[in-house]
């Protein structure tokens, strides 16, 4: 009997999405060292913000990557955890991912908007960016989580509640890290707008992550 070689292309899609994350992650730190070196500190040391939180820091490529690999790996596990608490939409899994991915990245581009729209009718444009690129950065060190949690739910402990719950938790643990400095920095700047900015942040931040959680509780 002659041996045949056989070769068998079964390449798992979200395996794909896992290393395109992690490409541009790997992307980032190789262009940017200096920068990557002082986010991955960030909960623990905000130098990271303190020295690139300047005018133009929102278009910076690194930040720029760092979003892309948040949008990623958050759209991923958006997925998993409606496929564990049986929320999936009907359709082709990979479409109901891209159609996430494309409703967050939606989403946030008109939370930036509605941000600079307030802020260019209080001419605080530059108050308003900083708080941004803090805020996203914090969000952004999150999708280190996301990853890690992606990897353990697709490889490891499928279909675990736990690791859903445990990422959920440390990712507004280190978003509240961030806005309790951030609240620090910007303190007198921000006082004069305190009630705009409880607003804001009640409508868009807290307000979407409370709808999330009731949707997958129901």
């Amino acid at each position: 009997m002659i041996p045949v070689e056989k070769t068998i292309n079964s390449l798992d899609w979200m395996t794909i999405v896992l290393f395109v994350g992690l490409l541009i992650l790997a992307l980032g730190k190789y262009l940017y060292h200096s920068k990557f070196f002082n986010f991955v500190i960030l909960p623990f040391n905000d130098k990271y913000v303190l020295l690139h939180n300047k005018k133009g820091q929102l278009l910076n490529w690194f930040h720029i990557l760092l979003t892309l690999f948040q949008l990623v790996n958050l759209s991923l596990f958006v997925f998993i955890a409606l496929s564990i608490f049986n929320a999936m939409p009907e359709g082709n899994p990979l479409t109901v991912f891209f159609v996430l991915m494309g409703f967050l990245a939606l989403f946030q581009l008109l939370k930036f908007a509605v941000q600079f729209l307030k802020a260019y009718a209080f001419n605080t444009q530059e108050l308003v960016s900083g708080l941004i690129f803090s805020k996203t950065s914090y969000f952004n060190y999150g999708s280190l989580i996301l990853c890690v949690a992606n990897t353990i739910l697709i490889y490891i402990l499928k279909d675990s509640k736990t690791v859903v719950y445990t990422a959920i938790v440390l990712i507004l643990l280190i978003n509240g890290i961030g806005i309790v400095k951030l609240l620090k920095n910007y303190q007198k700047a921000v006082f004069p707008y305190f009630v705009y900015f409880i607003l804001y942040l009640c409508a868009l931040e807290i307000a979407p992550l409370v709808i999330i959680g009731s949707y997958l509780k129901d």
